[in-house]
């Protein structure tokens, strides 16, 4: 498998944990606070075990801002995908448009 294919992978993977880790927990609001903050450490742990791999190889073919762009754009994806899959809650048009004006700027710095 290629370099890019393996870092945008790994980087989807590693952000739809992080957004787990972050915003998961949202369905539990009773959850004690304590436990939530352990789980969601556990859950960054893995996704940074996706992570940093994604980046060394990402490296070999894409810039430090490049990798960036398209983890802002993978993340903003999977967050769409962890807010309306496991939270239920939509998108307004709004923050649709918002969220596709940040995509466009990620693309403009990946495309350099």
């Amino acid at each position: 498998m290629s370099p890019q294919v393996t870092t945008v992978l790994l980087l989807t993977v590693s952000n739809l944990f992080m957004n787990i880790a972050w915003y998961g927990h949202l369905k539990y609001k009773a959850a004690p606070l304590a436990l939530v903050i352990f789980v969601a450490w556990g859950i960054a742990l893995f996704e940074y075990s996706l992570q940093v791999p994604a980046n060394r190889i990402g490296h070999q073919v894409f810039s430090a801002p490049q990798l960036k762009g398209i983890q802002e754009t993978l993340s903003i994806l999977t967050f769409f995908a962890v807010s309306t899959l496991w939270l239920g809650e939509g998108i307004s048009p709004r923050q649709l448009a918002g969220f596709a004006l940040m995509i466009v700027a990620a693309v403009l710095i990946v495309g350099d």
